[in-house]
């Protein structure tokens, strides 16, 4: 019968109808977002994302400002920004894209954004924060994944989740995010013995390592949620094609529910973007966020 694929494109379109809403109840409001966005350098892949971005916010009502700075911008100068950007009224989401160029601390640069401001999620404060189970701006990818597992299935409690990837920006903060939800949790990487058997346990199997079509069909637990992460660009038949971390056409043969590279997990990064930045601006004006506690 096959998976069933979790359509990540109108789970986005669907976040971002509600997102149109709540903005336009928060300009009525006289306090529409803001979203700041900052790109140094001139990487294809970072400015296509940044494109993306702006469009998108543009779209639900938000402010757009765009700070697109040379490669030879001081780290000094970064950070001179981003105080202005803190200290901004208008801006309620500050967004700077990684990667940075070599000769700028990106650590530094992520501290240096106001936690309250810090829309990737990235911020220490924002990351303590989700470890503890306290309010926070939530990494936009893990925040997809899981809205994106949710729609599949409400209740996890008990479940067996299976992370292959331990980033900082994906298996890290979606490993909390699925132990909320009262999950049994294994944070697999590339030293995992046996990672054919651990993957083979997950009622839950997220795949976010970058190597194309690492997980194959059977390493899949029959019926379990399939979320690839992963997006890798290779080269078949003379042409270029992105593909995830899963292999995908095994996988559908043996899991309940496959998010599809392109068009899963993706588009709900950008979408959950705007909502944190939707969060963020609830928060600073002290208004009731419109989304459920994910």
């Amino acid at each position: 019968m096959g998976a069933s694929l979790i359509d990540g494109t109108a789970a986005a379109a669907q976040l971002h109808a509600e997102l149109r809403v709540a903005v336009q109840d928060l300009t009525e409001r006289g306090a529409t977002p803001g979203l700041a966005v900052v790109l140094v350098g001139k990487d294809p892949a970072s400015s296509v994302y940044v494109r993306n971005k702006i469009r998108k916010s543009v779209d639900a009502g938000f402010r757009s400002f765009h700070h697109e700075l040379p490669t030879s911008t001081s780290e000094s100068d970064l950070l001179s920004l981003i105080a202005r950007l803190n200290a901004a009224p208008d801006v309620d989401g500050i967004l700077v894209q990684l990667p940075l160029p070599d000769h700028i601390d990106a650590r530094k640069v992520t501290a240096a954004i106001d936690p309250a401001k810090d829309v990737d999620g990235f911020h220490p404060v924002n990351v303590g924060s989700l470890s503890l189970g306290a309010p926070a701006l939530i990494p936009c990818t893990p925040l997809g994944c899981m809205l994106l597992i949710k729609s599949v299935r409400k209740d996890l409690a008990g479940a067996s989740a299976v992370i292959v990837g331990r980033s900082n920006i994906v298996g890290k903060p979606l490993t909390q995010l699925l132990l909320r939800e009262d999950c049994t949790i294994t944070l697999a990487h590339s030293k995992t013995d046996d990672l054919p058997l651990v993957c083979r346990s997950a009622d839950v199997l997220v795949a976010a390592v970058g190597r194309p079509g690492l997980i194959r069909g059977d390493w899949i637990k029959p019926g379990a949620i399939v979320i690839d992460v992963g997006i890798n660009r290779i080269e078949r038949e003379g042409r270029q094609q992105l593909v995830g971390d899963v292999d995908f056409d095994a996988a559908q043969q043996v899991a309940g529910a496959l998010t599809p590279v392109p068009g899963g997990v993706g588009p709900m990064t950008i979408a959950c973007l705007l909502r944190n930045t939707v969060e963020a601006a609830c928060r600073r004006r002290g208004v009731g966020s419109p989304f459920a506690t994910c």
